[in-house]
């Protein structure tokens, strides 16, 4: 016998994408690490770039990329352009209609800004991880991707594998203040090099940050060469001689490839 059919109730059911056509846009705001469009009717378009996304400020009726474009709001003053680089299809896009549906969309994490030491402290300490692990999980900390949790635990000296659980409180402090100081100066510093225009070339490195997207070359602080672990499509950098007391921590494949040759210490560079 086939199973029975259950019908959602309506505000189970999102919104039609042609429910938010001449729409006004009445506000915009951030949850975590997506931007959210609030529309007339109460409707909510929620986007998350990913790593790949990006957005752009086209004429009007600007046509959409074919190979790279994904979807496109139009005003009246030019087109709101999304594309997506390379050939996995990571970006999301939600409409939906109340507050209680956004909140649904919501992971929880922290929001840094205003936040208090002991809140940042219970955040980080939810479950056991690893510190980049920890910093990176939108469940626990909200808005901070790898590159940034990268340069936040090279301010705070700690190795992005230290387990969070294994942290000093005089430790989870010094995180706590590096990663406020961190994102903020980043912030101040991409609102002043976009200026009036619009960010068309924000990416996830800058060749300003002190490890991310550094490898190989001589650390900002200290001169010893950045480092990095790759697993599956996630690249982690540091410096072994600012967090790890110049361990080189084990990469996965490479360590497995290179067995007793895989050099453990700086002196082994």
């Amino acid at each position: 016998m086939p199973p029975a059919c259950v019908s959602a109730p309506p505000e189970w059911i999102a919104p039609a994408p042609s429910t938010a056509t001449a729409r006004r846009v009445t506000g915009l705001r951030r949850l975590g690490k997506r931007i959210v469009f609030g529309l007339e009717g109460d409707l909510w378009l929620v986007l998350h770039l990913m790593v790949a996304g990006r957005l752009h400020w086209r004429a009007p009726s600007a046509a959409i990329p074919k190979m790279q474009g994904l979807a496109a709001f139009d005003f009246d003053a030019g087109s709101l352009v999304l594309t997506e680089a390379g050939t996995k299809r990571r970006a999301g896009l939600w409409l939906v209609r109340g507050e209680a549906a956004l909140a649904a969309l919501d992971p929880g994490g922290l929001e840094l800004e205003g936040a208090s030491l002991e809140a940042f402290s219970r955040a980080l300490l939810a479950e056991r991880h690893t510190l980049k692990r920890a910093l990176t999980d939108a469940r626990f900390v909200s808005g901070i991707g790898g590159a940034f949790a990268d340069e936040i635990l090279h301010r705070a000296r700690l190795s992005p594998l230290q387990q969070n659980t294994n942290l000093a409180p005089e430790e989870v402090e010094r995180l706590f203040e590096a990663a406020r100081a961190v994102l903020g100066e980043w912030t101040a510093r991409r609102i002043a090099e976009t200026g009036e225009g619009f960010p068309e070339k924000v990416t996830a490195s800058h060749p300003d940050m002190a490890v991310h997207g550094r490898h190989g070359r001589p650390c900002r602080v200290c001169g010893a060469p950045v480092q990095r672990i790759v697993y599956a499509d996630r690249e982690t950098n540091y410096c072994p001689g600012c967090q790890t007391g110049g361990r080189i921590l084990a990469d996965r494949s490479l360590s497995r490839l290179l067995k007793d040759a895989f050099p453990r210490t700086l002196e082994d560079l």
